[in-house]
């Protein structure tokens, strides 16, 4: 039985929270994730869970004392945005190449500096070589689900990997929506009890996490990684229909809006995608062909899925809350231009830049967009496959 609130973005990600009542929440507050430790210490404090809540002096601290709970046998959380994720970086990549299934909720937010408070990519994005599972959510409710099917897509046997899901910083962490929460026992049915293989505090069993890896053996350990991180796209689909099931909610790997006969094309992460989709609804009653791919999941990339989606596309632009200063694009546009070379798909590509910093997309922005494609299309001029969105002159 479900029933339907009213939450803000960080409450969702705390209730889901509540809901799996995780073994470990080690926590240091930063804005703007700092509500979902803080609405869990309440829930810890009145008694909702039994989860032990360690307050630490840092976001390096909180990611190790979650590698050390993992370890130990016990499922273990924490929540941190954009410097607060740069500080754990050392931690990130051994929790990943320690094969710690630990669930880290992201709240997106632009990395210092210039000093900035605001959303954009380029916390998540930076990390997204350190080898943990990235799941995006374009809203509340996609951040409470994507929650709830975190742990039965990291603690799978055939991946055993760290999962981040993100939230776009203030756009949907602080914003109240009206959302549809499951029934307490259907989300703890749906995600179980963690039960290990292999853990530190296990005495029949002797076990080392993190031993030194001499040249023999790195190698070997990081395509086993690169391994898990493949079987990880099947299984991601494998728990989204299990999910639909309780929930009557429907994921992928990514989300087809109005894509089928479209001949231009929006690729797009996170809580611009809602903008996007505004935008598509009237463009189509002006009798536009336009449609849009939401990315959902990031690492693993879907490469090959997504360039099936748009082969009949004429033009597509990419967008990218987070500048790579590779002098050729972002990191979403990388992956995605060079899944359509592979593909032979010769459509024409454009990167845009957008959103750093907070910066606000609109309607008009993106049927800026669309309009541009359509004139790329048409024109057999040379064209600017990086460009900026925003930017003020």
């Amino acid at each position: 039985m479900t029933k339907k609130d009213r939450l803000s973005g960080n409450e969702a990600a705390a209730y889901a929270l509540k809901q799996i009542n995780p073994d470990v929440f080690p926590a240091f507050p930063i804005t703007p994730s700092t509500e979902i430790p803080q609405y869990f210490a309440s829930f810890v404090a009145n008694g909702k869970v039994n989860t032990e809540f360690i307050t630490v002096e840092s976001e390096h601290s909180s990611m190790s004392a979650a590698v050390g709970a993992e370890a130990a046998g016990a499922r273990s959380v924490t929540a941190t945005s954009s410097c607060g994720l740069a500080y754990m970086w050392e931690e990130l990549y051994v929790a990943a190449s320690d094969r710690l299934p630990i669930l880290l909720t992201l709240v997106n937010r632009a990395l210092s500096g210039p000093i900035n408070i605001n959303c954009d990519h380029s916390d998540s994005m930076g990390a997204r070589d350190s080898g943990w599972i990235q799941i995006y959510s374009e809203n509340n409710q996609e951040a409470y689900d994507n929650i709830i099917q975190a742990y039965p897509i990291a603690e799978n046997k055939d991946v055993l990997l760290p999962i981040m899901i993100c939230q776009d910083g203030f756009i949907t962490s602080h914003a109240v929506e009206n959302i549809e929460l499951l029934d307490d026992k259907d989300v703890k049915d749906f995600v179980g009890e963690y039960e290990p293989e292999n853990y530190l505090l296990n005495p029949k069993k002797s076990f080392a996490i993190g031993a030194y890896s001499v040249t023999d053996y790195y190698m070997e350990a990081k395509v086993a990684q690169a391994n898990a991180m493949k079987n990880a796209k099947q299984v991601i689909l494998d728990i989204a229909e299990k999910f639909e099931k309780i929930s009557g909610r429907k994921y992928g790997l990514f989300e087809e809006y109005k894509l089928d006969d479209a001949d231009y094309a929006v690729v797009i992460i996170g809580s611009a995608a809602g903008t996007t989709k505004d935008t598509i609804d009237k463009m189509r009653k002006e009798g536009k062909k336009v449609g849009l791919l939401k990315v959902r999941v990031f690492r693993p990339f879907p490469g090959e899925e997504i360039a099936q989606a748009l082969k009949d596309v004429k033009a597509v632009a990419i967008m990218d809350r987070a500048e790579s200063f590779s002098s050729q694009g972002g990191p979403l546009g990388s992956e995605v231009m060079s899944s359509l070379y592979k593909a032979n798909n010769n459509c024409k590509a454009v990167n845009y830049i957008y959103g750093l910093g907070g910066r606000d997309v609109t309607v008009d922005d993106m049927e800026n967009v669309f309009n541009e494609l359509e004139n790329i299309h048409k024109s057999n001029e040379k064209y600017d496959t990086y460009r900026f969105m925003g930017v003020r002159e």
